[in-house]
This record gives C-alpha cells, structure tokens and sequence, in this order.
C-alpha cells in the first residue's frame, strides 16, 4: 500500500513538474516580448506581485507558516520566484534573447541544486544522473549555441543575471522539500513580501513605462506574469519539488529551453537552426537519464 502511495506521488510530482515546465517557457517567451514594449523591468516585476499579492493577501494569515524558523523564513521569501528573481530575469531578457535565459538560467538549474544537495544532506547523484547532468547541459549549449554567433546586446551581463537567478531559485527549490513546505505556505512567503515591499517600492520610486504601453500589453503581462509564474508555479513547484526531491525538479527545468525554443516560433519568430533542434532532442535525453530513480 505505502509503495503504491509513493508511485502515486511521484505521478504527482512528475505532473506538477511538467506544470511548472510549461508555465515557466511561457515566462521566458511572453517576458521578453513584454520588456521589448516600454514596459521596464521593474513594471513587469510590479505587475506580477500586484495580482499575486491581491490573490494570496487574503489567505495570508492563514498560510503563514508559523512554525517555520527565521531563517527559513528569509530565505524562502528571499530566494522563491519572487522580486529577486524576477528582476533579474526581467533585465536579463532586456539585455540578451530568449535562448539565452532558457539556457543558463533554467540549464544551470540543476547543477545548482546538485551543489545544494551534496553540500548539505550528503546525499550526490547515481551515476546514471550525473550523466544526465552532463547531457542536459551540452544539450542547453547546443541549443543556444546560435545565438553566440549573433549580434546581441550585452550578451555577457544576460548571463551572468540568468545564473545569478538560476543560483538563487536552486536554494528555494532544496529549501521547499528541507523544510517541508506546503503549497499554500509556499504562496504566503513568496507573494506576500514580495508584493508588500516591492509594490510599494515600483508605484513611489521606481521607472515607469506604463504611460507610454499598450492597456491590452499591460493587462497580458498582468495577469500572465501574476497567475502563472507568480501563483500556479509557486504551487506546482512546492508540488514537484516535495514527491519528487529537489534534483528531479530542477531537472525539468532544464527541459525549458526546448520548449521556450518550440514558444518562441509563433510569439518571437524566432526558428531554431538544425543545431538547436539537436539541442532539443539531447536536453530531452538527458532529463530522461536525470530522472532514472537512484537504486
């Protein structure tokens, strides 16, 4: 009965896990159309917390997770797909394609919850997923290969922001499954700081190219960034990462770049050349060989 229940999760997990792969490629794409308009980086971050914040505030009393320590507290609301984060995706989008964040912030992913993992339970990769470790990565590579050939903008600042957010989400992803947290907890530590001290922030201080946008590309980039990054994925990803371990969600993950690259044909116009579409099909094998269970 228990190892029925334990595939039974796993289903679970690998279902909110492919959730979160298709929620986060649309985030990839739709953020780079959105800051190419006058929208800043700093609109798009206001815009999510202030529907994801209006949608959890309610419940916050509630889902707070009292028990919690301090520390995992800061953490948690520190490094979750919050204002962090989405900042330095958002400027990350503004300096360089959408190849590249699929590559290096969602490619590196695992590498760093590998890391995290090690480091602090001990507990290292079976072989057999080091290797796919090893696959996904060339197959990221390869994928976002072209556009080292292209005339880009501040390539080398993108990519130091990608892994700087892939860094910092590798340390809510270990920290969701260590200290046992709940979707709904999730939403209340990610949302509601977020949107109490980021909002107020954007709206007072902040650059602005609102004015200046179109209402139906701000009423888009609202809801989408608010419902589907910051509060479907939030739950997909406590999800995912509780029945399924930290390494395995991180891993899909790294399948982003594919299906960013599939997204961004109608959205962007951007077609993969004959070498990135290799690079699908080999992130694709490697995240096969990630999520082998360890015997």
């Amino acid at each position: 009965m228990r190892q029925v229940s334990a595939v039974q999760n796993r289903k679970l997990g690998v279902i909110c896990a492919i959730g979160v792969l298709f929620i986060w490629s649309g985030f990839i794409v739709f953020s780079r159309a959105g800051v190419k308009t006058s929208l800043t980086p700093a609109d798009m971050t206001g815009l999510r917390f202030l529907v994801a914040g209006c949608m959890t505030l309610p419940f916050a009393y509630r889902w707070w997770p009292r028990d919690l320590p301090l520390k995992a507290i800061l953490l948690m609301s520190i490094c979750g797909p919050g204002a962090l984060y989405s900042v330095l995706m958002y400027f990350g989008l503004s300096e360089t394609s959408a190849a590249y964040a699929g590559v290096f912030a969602n490619g590196a992913l695992p590498i760093f919850t590998v890391i995290l993992v090690a480091l602090y339970s001990g507990i290292f990769p079976a072989k057999i997923q080091s290797l796919g470790l090893v696959v996904i990565v060339v197959g990221a590579l390869l994928l976002g290969s072209a556009g080292f050939y292209g005339e880009q903008k501040n390539v080398v600042a993108g990519i130091a922001l990608f892994l700087t957010a892939s860094a910092i989400l590798s340390v809510y992803i270990f920290g969701v499954r260590y200290w046992n947290i709940t979707p709904r907890q999730a939403l209340a530590l990610v949302n509601v700081p977020n949107a109490l001290i980021f909002v107020p922030i954007w709206l007072l201080f902040l650059p602005s190219g609102l004015a200046d946008a179109n209402i139906s590309t701000v009423v888009f980039q609202a809801l989408y960034q608010g419902l589907g990054p910051g509060f479907i994925a939030v739950i997909l990803f406590a999800l995912a990462a509780t029945h399924l371990g930290p390494t395995a969600t991180a891993g899909f993950s790294a399948a982003v770049p594919a299906s960013a690259a599939l997204l961004a044909i109608p959205v962007l116009g951007e077609v993969p050349d004959s070498l990135e579409w290799i690079g699908v099909g080999i992130v694709t094998l490697g995240l096969v060989l990630l999520l082998v269970k360890r015997k």
